[in-house]
Order: C-alpha cells, then structure tokens, then sequence
C-alpha cells in the first residue's frame, strides 16, 4: 500500500490522505513550473526550425531534472515515498510518449510548418497540465470521501488497457483525420477558419471578420486529446501513490520536457510497434492494484501489491515492449530489402 495511504487503511476508510507537501512546498513547486514554463514560451517566442543538438541538449535536462528531484524526495522523506515517486514518474512518461504520438499525427495531419511545431506543443503541455491538476484536486478530494473511488479508477484503467489492446490487434495506430474531429468540426462552425498559417498568430482579420489561422485549430485538437489522456494518466499514478502532491509533480515533470523529446523522438517513435501493448498491460496492471487496495480496505484478507513490485513490473513491461519493437521493425526491414533485391 502506498505510504500515504496508510492512515485510511487503519482507520478502515479513505477518510485522511497523507502528504509530505506544505504549503511552502506547493509554492515553490508550482512556482517552478510555471517559471519552466514561461522559459519555454521565450525560448519558442522567435520560430524557429529545432535543431537536434538542440532538442537532445534540453530532453537531457527534462530527463536530469526529475531524476535529480527523486534523490531529494528520498533524502528528505524516505525510500517508500522516493519509490513511490520514481514509480509514478516512469508510468506517466511512458503514458505521456503515448501521448507525444499523437501529437505528432496531429501536428502532420494539420501540416504545421515545422518551425511552429515547438509552440503548438507548448500550448499542449500548458493544457495538459491544467486538466491534469483539476483532475488531480478532484481525485484526491473524492479519494478522501470515498472508498470506492479507488474501485472505480482501477475499472476506468482496465477498460482503457482493454481498448487500446483492441487499437493494437486492429493495427491502429492512432490514426488521426483531422477532419472528423469533433473539436474541429464544432470550432469550423462557429468561427470562420483562414487556409493559410500566419506564423504564431492564432488569429486575423478576412474582409473586415475575425478568423482564426490553422494554428488555432490545430491547438484546440491538441487540447481535446489532453483531455481524454487526462482522464487516464491521474488515475494511473493514483495507483501508485495516494499523496497528491507526488501526482502533480510525477505529472509536471513527465510532461515539461515533450516539447523538446518531440524532435529527439520524431523518426524514433513509429519504431515502437509494440509501445500499444505494453501501455495496454501496464494499465491494466495499475488497474488491478487499485481494485485490490481497494478490496484490501474491506477486508484485510485482500492481498495488495508493494511498490517495489509496481516499479519492477512496470521496468520490465517497458524494456521488454522496447525490445520486440525493435526485433520486430528490424525483421520487417530486412523483408523489405529481400523483396527489393
């Protein structure tokens, strides 16, 4: 059970949720985002076309970062809430890669010149860490309340695994038509749209109208599927800690550095064929935590599976997806040149 946890559990109901956060610690945090955040929106100020020495040099901070904050968690507050952290923070990046994918067919089905790309994804990243944090405030304040809710989050992530199993036996790869996108579809109705991008600007004038450019359209996509991801990603690391403060920051740094592991991962990521069924599975097994805590409230009988186990799991399911996808790619690469020979 996580530690933060652990109160409920002795007083038989989610009733108390521990955190090591104060509020000077919640200031700072949320200071510290918001700081990276306004970094990013100068950095993106000028477009421009991203170098890979670029892109490469701040995925390494946005990858050093997190790893750095962990070793303060465990030096501050104990190795339980340091696994707890590590945890959540490898399930929602593998989550957010999902996430990044899609992303990137939004970003061609639109055909966003590249050197915009940068400050569609920006805006992407805000968004999602908005919906995250309300969805974060909500869960934390109706695990407080009730029990159950750690039953219900558990389904919610068994039934998102079972549907992108299905997405990847179908061979879907979240194919994206922009056209039929009911957010888009809703905006073009309302609001006149240009045909042509006018570099960062998300509106302009036609014949004496308001219109919105591509640009604008193309981010109200990009939030739409912040939402639905957000409906996904909160109740995963809620499956792996109860403190919301470790939620927010697992998700925060998880997601600060995909506007420059955008362009690391561009080429990389349709290598991952298999990246479907090791999110299916990990899901699926977050899911099953939950609803075994849940059952451990109950009835002390119920068995609960440890953190450390989480994290092994979790390790392994990504590695191992990792590995096929690249036997897998690297066999169909050979059949192709046999063919072609």
């Amino acid at each position: 059970m996580p530690a933060s946890l652990l109160a409920a559990a002795e007083s038989g109901s989610a009733s108390t949720l521990d955190t090591i956060a104060t509020p000077t610690l919640w200031l700072v945090t949320v200071a510290a985002v918001v700081g990276f955040l306004a970094v990013d929106f100068v950095l993106t100020r000028r477009p421009h076309e991203v170098s890979m020495k670029e892109a490469v040099g701040w995925s390494a901070f946005y990858i050093a970062l997190p790893l750095a904050f962990g070793v303060f968690i465990l030096g501050q507050y104990g190795s339980q809430r340091g696994l707890e952290y590590y945890t959540g923070y490898l399930v929602e990046k593998s989550l957010s890669v999902d996430n990044l994918f899609v992303f990137i067919l939004l970003l061609a089905g639109f055909a966003v010149p590249r050197e915009l790309r940068q400050r569609v994804l920006l805006y992407g990243i805000v968004g999602a860490l908005v919906m995250r944090a309300i969805f974060i405030a909500l869960g934390a304040a109706a695990l407080s309340a009730f029990d159950w809710v750690f039953l219900v989050f558990g389904l919610v992530l068994v039934a998102t695994a079972v549907k992108i199993l299905r997405d990847a036996l179908g061979g879907d790869n979240h194919d994206v038509d922009v056209a039929t996108l009911r957010s888009v579809r809703l905006l073009r109705r309302f609001v006149p749209v240009t045909d042509d991008y006018e570099g960062p600007r998300m509106t302009t004038r036609v014949a004496g109208r308001r219109a919105l450019t591509p640009l604008a359209v193309v981010v109200v996509a990009v939030l739409a599927t912040d939402l639905v991801f957000a409906i996904d990603s909160v109740p995963a690391v809620y499956g792996i800690t109860g403190d919301p403060y470790l939620v927010f920051v697992t998700n925060a740094f998880a997601l600060l550095g995909l506007r420059a592991l955008y362009f690391v991962l561009e080429g990389v990521l349709a290598k991952l064929v298999h990246l479907g069924f090791g999110l299916a599975a990990i899901l699926a097994f977050i899911g099953v935590k939950l609803a075994l805590h849940w059952g451990h409230l109950q009835w002390e009988s119920v068995p609960e599976i440890p953190t450390l186990t989480s994290l092994i799991v979790v390790v392994g399911i990504l590695v191992l997806t990792t590995i096929t996808s690249l036997i897998a790619t690297r066999d169909r690469s050979e059949e192709r040149r046999s063919v072609e020979a």
